[in-house]
């Protein structure tokens, strides 16, 4: 519950990274404003004795969110997909935050498959080890369906984490508020829409039919792509605190020199884990979000397997356009078109200078594309556009922060197993064959199909719509009336549009 009582444990958080060393660092990172500093010292300094000493081995800030549990761990691994919010340097720093901890009781699992899927744990599975991996939020077991013998991975909640969590993050929501009050600069942060994010991200992780219905649209989506596995939902025994899928059999993605024993091809496998995150980002609109090497395996016959479907991303069609037109766009150095994509889709007030904009997306990319081949990274040009995005008056779309940073941990991961990988030259087909199917013929009819279906949905309700409107504006008053007539020319028009659009729809389909 949110409320004042949360305030020992936002001096439990100062107390902490004050003796860890990290407070400066924090505030440094999200510009906090001298009272908001006095504020936040004055939680914590006086009672540092009573912080977490946590490891002195890590940096600063690693080291507090470590020593203050599984919450701020999560925190700290979503706000380094933040970079805008917490600056890049602090967003390198989370990215190394691990939240391997101590396992549970094995006892304690089998009481929570136990109460989930309501039999006993010999009656459906055979076998079921000690736990093989354990994170904040759940542990992993390896075991055997009873009925037919499949090895499979059986996900568990830590017992007691939905509270935990929960007191958490009323804890954060009420240190955003007071960031808001006491430093009315860092609203340009939206701090509190930054935990409604994490927020998100949590319930969907701590409800794991949420994580098993992502794995299941990721794999309908992703079923007839070569060369890539997910491992398999078994929905009979998965409920919300169990997660039950097939066992992913395969080779470490990050370990090069047992790929190499294998025999895979690294090369290969760079420009496939590249050009699959750009399928998947630009054709579906639905990716994994979190594609690092300990996400990813080789199996034998050389597919690369993904796992963990905690945090997708998500982009509608519009947005995929415009970011494929802004790739386009920097691929073929086409920077007046790259700014008015900008401004065509709002993402730029319309009182900035076209010109301006485009000469400033010119000094992003021409120093990319002076560097060799193999040294060009999307990742950077991205970083690069979003800072000049930003002096331009761009709002933060949390959507493109998520794919921006995917795309820096997907393009490390191709790098790691080939430096010299160019990745303008991998991309460039993905890109290009996404921009031909969306903003060709083959799109325009696409969308003049859908504007006939909508209108078909709503057709029975028009008239009623159009009569509601007009008594609206017939109760007006008498010096309004002009826009009255104004109303009924332009729904004139729009049905005359709508009805031409649908026609024509018709007669192309015919």
């Amino acid at each position: 519950m949110r409320g004042p009582h949360n305030i020992w444990r936002l001096i439990r958080t100062g107390a902490t990274l004050e003796r860890a060393g990290a407070m400066n660092v924090v505030l440094d990172a999200f510009d906090a404003s001298p009272a908001l500093r006095f504020v936040a010292r004055a939680l914590g300094l006086p009672f540092k004795w009573l912080g977490y000493k946590g490891d002195p081995t890590m940096p600063p800030a690693t080291r507090a969110l470590t020593a203050l549990g599984p919450a701020y761990i999560k925190f700290g691994q979503v706000l380094s997909t933040r970079p805008d919010v917490v600056g890049d340097d602090l967003a390198v720093q989370l990215r190394v935050l691990q939240d391997k901890l101590p396992p549970f009781d094995t006892a304690l699992a089998y009481r929570a498959v136990e109460q989930e899927l309501g039999e006993p744990v010999s009656a459906i599975f055979s076998e079921f080890s000690e736990p093989v991996a354990a994170a904040s939020i759940a542990q992993v077991h390896h075991a055997r369906l009873a009925e037919s013998g499949e090895e499979v991975a059986v996900k568990v909640l830590r017992p007691g984490i939905e509270k935990a969590f929960r007191k958490d993050i009323d804890a954060f929501y009420l240190a955003a508020r007071m960031a808001e009050i006491f430093s009315p600069g860092s609203r340009r942060l939206r701090p509190m829409e930054v935990i409604e994010h994490f927020d998100g991200v949590v319930r969907g992780e701590l409800d794991l039919r949420l994580e098993s219905s992502a794995a299941s649209e990721f794999a309908a989506n992703t079923k007839d792509d070569s060369g890539f596995q997910l491992p398999e939902i078994k929905w009979n025994y998965s409920g919300r605190r169990v997660m039950t899928l097939g066992w992913a059999d395969g080779l470490p993605l990050g370990d090069n020199a047992a790929l190499d024993a294998a025999g895979h091809d690294r090369v290969a496998l760079s420009e496939r884990v590249l050009q699959l995150f750009l399928q998947h980002a630009l054709r579906d609109g639905y990716f994994h979000a979190d594609m690092h090497q300990g996400n990813l395996k080789v199996a034998a016959n050389g597919d690369i397997i993904a796992y963990d479907f905690g945090i997708m991303g998500h982009i509608d069609s519009y947005t995929r356009r415009v970011y494929a037109e802004i790739l386009y766009g920097f691929i073929r150095r086409d920077y007046q078109r790259v700014a008015k994509v900008h401004f065509e889709a709002g993402y730029v007030p319309a009182d900035k200078d076209v010109d301006e904009f485009a000469r400033a997306l010119r000094a992003v990319g021409e120093p990319i594309f002076g560097m060799d081949a193999t040294r060009i990274s999307m990742a950077r040009l991205l970083t690069y556009l979003f800072e000049v995005t930003e002096r331009f008056g761009m709002e933060t779309r949390t959507e493109l922060i998520l794919l921006q940073r995917t795309m820096v941990v997907v393009e490390g991961v191709a790098r790691s197993l080939n430096p010299h990988i160019n990745i303008w030259e991998v991309a460039s087909p993905i890109v290009t064959d996404y921009i031909t199917k969306s903003l060709g013929p083959r799109a325009i009819v696409s969308d003049l199909r859908d504007t006939a279906m909508v209108m078909a949905r709503f057709g029975p309700r028009l008239p009623g719509l159009v009569e509601q409107a007009l008594n609206r504006q017939a109760e007006e008053q008498p010096e309004r009336r002009p826009r009255f007539w104004r109303y009924i020319a332009a729904t004139a028009v729009m049905s005359g549009i709508a009805g031409a659009t649908t026609i024509a729809l018709i007669g192309a389909l015919l």
